[in-house]
């Protein structure tokens, strides 16, 4: 396990720092990234918590996965590196639509 944890189902009132508060009652909390929206500015409900430790960030998962923050349930579980989290080479389109169909119908906007 790593010390990074992701912090999912967060009420998109909690701050940066009410999350060092909070994890910080189970060891020294090195860094707290709130993920945004880039559009909105808003946030997006989950975050990242690092711990100096392996051992204080799997003592804080164990503890804050499910409890409860703002009225809502935490999902609290090992942060995964980026290329872990999905196929980088997925289609989103029809795989017999031609290169550049969308831009030939013209825009309504």
């Amino acid at each position: 396990m790593n010390s990074k944890l992701y912090v999912g189902n967060l009420s998109f009132q909690t701050t940066e720092q009410e999350l060092r508060e909070t994890f910080g009652q189970f060891g020294s909390v090195t860094d707290v990234y709130v993920a945004m929206d880039r559009m909105t500015g808003r946030p997006r409900g989950f975050a990242f918590v690092t711990f100096s430790t392996e051992e204080e960030s799997k003592n804080a998962a164990e503890k804050m996965n499910g409890a409860d923050l703002g009225g809502r349930a935490l999902t609290v579980n090992e942060a995964r590196p980026k290329e872990e989290m999905g196929s980088s080479n997925r289609s989103y389109s029809s795989p017999d639509r031609k290169a550049g169909a969308f831009q030939a119908r013209g825009s309504r906007y």
